[in-house]
């Protein structure tokens, strides 16, 4: 992820449904800590996802994915940037994906969050394979993925493990 001085203005973001996107409805335009605060506007949005049907959720994550792609691509050449700080739509599919593999409670939701945004920031292999050789939306989205499948993996082994089911029940 590159940090640009250069952040698309609120009536930008507006104008163009993309970047409204691309930078997670204006959470990306964050100064500091964009893909947090990112992921807490994922965070926040989840409890919509969940009022819908099982299969619906999961196909709005895959075509929130594939859609993705183009997305973080096509904001990240407006920008002039592969993958600008503030492109978060990477973050709300890994969060979400990560959420739909935890149970659904407030305790695995939060260690969903810190999870997964310890293992995007850490970056550990492969993800940050990824991250420094794919390039292009499908970059930009991959390792976000790749860091809420680990994530979903760690909190459902901690979970399991710490016998927390009974408690996030």
């Amino acid at each position: 992820m590159t940090i640009s001085p250069v952040n698309p203005s609120p009536a930008q973001l507006l104008r163009s449904p993309l970047l409204l996107l691309a930078f997670g409805f204006g959470s990306g335009l964050a100064p500091r800590a964009p893909g947090t605060v990112g992921s807490l506007a994922a965070l926040l949005l989840w409890p919509l996802l969940l009022m819908l049907p099982t299969t619906q959720m999961w196909l709005l994550l895959a075509l929130g994915s594939v859609a993705g792609i183009a997305i973080c691509g096509v904001a990240a050449k407006q920008l002039g940037v592969h993958d600008h700080g503030g492109i978060v739509w990477d973050e709300f599919i890994g969060l979400w994906l990560v959420l739909a593999l935890l149970p659904a409670t407030l305790p695995a939701a939060l260690l969903g969050f810190v999870l997964f945004r310890v293992f995007d920031i850490a970056k550990p292999w492969p993800i940050s394979w990824c991250d420094k050789r794919i390039d292009g939306g499908f970059g930009i989205m991959l390792d976000d993925i790749i860091a809420g499948l680990f994530a979903a993996l760690v909190g459902q082994g901690l979970l399991i493990g710490l016998d927390l089911y009974k408690q996030t029940a």
